[in-house]
């Protein structure tokens, strides 16, 4: 026996029915039959909302809120010793609690459309095995609890419904094989959906480089024709590590918006120079994605004039910083000349000016360029420059005071190398020799200079009629970017990447920025919702990943006798933000499997 609840006149009335078998048409068919009619809610009811819940379970407990259903309880009382009181984990649970918070997750991959792009690309080519769930699979163990691919895979019983449906764990590899077959789709399909359903705005797009290392000692081979000619470059080379790593690494060029939310990436051989990966990447994504003119957000390391030739070219435009280091004297002289600077504050002056010059494409054909240099100098970057650099002048300071007194070793003579008039070093250590003469090889000029700059920024833009303060803050905007690589680096372990083909080491990085991807709609959700403070200059994203990991990774359920469930931690901080962000409602009671599926298509990601 159970009860059930019905609407008559406009009144609920609350009666005791059970479930019986009878012959139909010759078939045995279950129907209910009423036991007993007990009278209107609102004769009961203490007017909590939940009030109808809460006198369901009580009467499956076989204790019921109300004395006129005793009795009617069960004979059999299985949740008698199983009340609210029980313990996570308690021996009254069934196994361990299971994650459910990937429901959340899953809503959010289809509201993007990704899992009906891969189910329909599934039927197309007869895949056997379940595509699906393991890319939705591998996804999820990205943002929850990142791990090797095999590991992942037998994160499988983790949820308190499993992903995957078959068993052969190794199919994790073939849909690594998939991703990188059509990743142009999947991200061109992700993009389409994201401008349409998330009203992105693709005025600003963000470029940035950043690398990853692996743990091997010798790069890969460059594939090579019978006559020698390099068909392809291998993947993982040696290069410039942002990380001072020593072992080989690859290069990833990641796009976002001015959400913070990925576009898309491309990686690239870890010899790479930055500024050589901005056209290929432009080129293979941004390019064909039939955005409005966008203008092209990039740190100096991107300021070179064939990239911004390119971009003109496609009809965009750009704001790059300038290497003031590298500037001509006569720019030097102008960008420290205090004459026409406005001064917002004793703390913060930028002042502007117009320049027009020819430069070459990569054909050698002339082009004339006229670009907005707008500089700054800022009091707060200033002292934190002093601050990080003061260990260092004042090992200079004492260099050229007292020459006799150091040994120079191999790092700090490439640090001081700048400043030097002439180099005495010893082809073989490194070290520094003649040091009698160091006095006079140290170049006060270029120390002081080196001084002088601190706190100064260039920045160079094709918007001749944007405000420098405009141009200023979008180009602040870049350290969303930098933003973005942590979370891929840090909550997310893109690294260490345990694998090693050029197709394999792509896809990972794939599904790393689709997890991002989802990351970055949950923590815009929860900015959005106005139940957390922002950050003034707009670049919060409501609360960091590594408290949504956390929160996620605590939204438990656990299976109780009678095939009943119970939610735990739903009184969480932090989770608790994420289920208001996302107005899910989740009542303290017990559920069935079938309620439980039903919160998933309650979720409303988008407006």
């Amino acid at each position: 026996m159970f009860l059930e609840f019905s609407n008559n006149n406009g009144k609920r009335y609350i009666r005791v029915v059970e479930s019986v078998r009878v012959t139909i048409n010759g078939k045995r068919v279950t129907r209910k039959k009423t036991i007993k009619n007990i009278g209107p809610v609102s004769r009961f009811t203490d007017g909590t909302p939940d009030f109808e819940e809460r006198l369901k379970a009580s009467f499956l407990s076989g204790n019921p809120l109300i004395p006129e259903l005793l009795p009617f309880v069960p004979k059999k009382q299985p949740l008698e010793k199983y009340s609210f009181q029980i313990t996570e984990g308690s021996d009254a649970c069934i196994g361990h609690p299971k994650l459910f918070s990937h429901i959340l997750l899953e809503r959010i991959l289809e509201e993007l459309e990704v899992i009906q792009v891969m189910r329909s690309y599934k039927g197309f080519s007869k895949i056997q095995f379940d595509l699906l769930g393991y890319f939705r699979l591998l996804v999820y163990g990205r943002i929850l609890d990142p791990a090797s691919k095999i590991s992942t895979a037998a994160q499988n019983e983790k949820y308190y419904e499993p992903v995957v449906d078959d068993t052969y764990k190794y199919h994790i590899y073939d849909t690594l094989d998939f991703i990188y077959d059509h990743k142009k789709q999947i991200f061109n399909r992700l993009n389409s959906v994201i401008s349409k359903k998330f009203k992105r705005n693709t005025d600003i797009i963000y470029y940035d480089v950043t690398n990853f290392y692996f743990e091997i000692d010798e790069p890969d081979d460059d594939i090579v024709d019978e006559n020698g000619n390099v068909i392809e470059k291998g993947t993982r080379k040696d290069g410039v590590s942002k990380e001072n790593r020593k072992q080989p690494i690859v290069q990833m060029g990641l796009f976002l918006d001015d959400s913070g939310i990925p576009i898309s990436y491309e990686i690239f051989p870890g010899n790479t120079l930055d500024h050589q990966t901005v056209r290929d990447s432009l080129k293979k994504t941004v390019d064909n994605m039939n955005f409005q003119r966008f203008l092209f957000v990039g740190d100096r390391g991107m300021c070179t004039y064939t990239n911004l030739l390119h971009i003109l070219s496609q009809g965009n435009g750009y704001i790059v910083s300038k290497s003031i280091a590298k500037s001509k004297a006569a720019e030097k002289s102008w960008i420290y000349d205090d004459s026409d600077y406005i001064f917002e504050s004793e703390n913060f002056k930028y002042k502007s000016r117009i320049v027009t010059r020819t430069e070459k494409d990569e054909n050698g054909k002339k082009h004339t360029l006229t670009e907005k240099v707008v500089v700054y100098w800022d009091k707060y970057f200033h002292d934190r420059q002093e601050k990080e650099n003061k260990s260092f002048l004042d090992f200079l300071d004492k260099l050229m005071e007292s020459p006799h007194s150091f040994r120079i070793t191999t790092s700090q003579s490439k640090s001081i190398r700048k400043f030097l008039k002439k180099e005495y070093l010893d082809i073989e250590s490194g070290e520094m020799l003649q040091s009698s003469k160091l006095r006079t090889m140290i170049d006060k000029s270029k120390v002081q200079e080196y001084k002088q700059q601190m706190g100064y920024y260039q920045i160079v833009s094709s918007e001749l009629h944007m405000s420098e303060k405009e141009i200023i803050e979008k180009y602040h905007g870049l350290s969303r970017i930098e933003d973005q690589f942590r979370v891929l680096k840090g909550d997310m372990s893109s690294r260490p990447m345990y694998v090693s083909t050029k197709e394999h080491i792509d896809a990972h990085l794939a599904i790393c920025t689709i997890a991002l991807i989802v990351m970055r709609i949950l923590q815009n959700k929860i900015a959005e919702s106005g139940l957390v403070k922002t950050n003034p200059h707009g670049w919060s994203y409501g609360i960091s990943a590594e408290r949504v990991k956390n929160a996620l990774n605590n939204w438990t359920v656990e299976m109780l006798p009678g095939d009943l469930y119970r939610f735990n931690n739903l009184d969480m901080p932090d989770l608790k933000l994420i289920l208001d962000a996302f107005d899910i409602q989740i009542p303290k009671k017990l559920f069935r499997r079938q309620q439980l599926r039903s919160i998933k298509t309650s979720i409303k990601v988008t407006n």
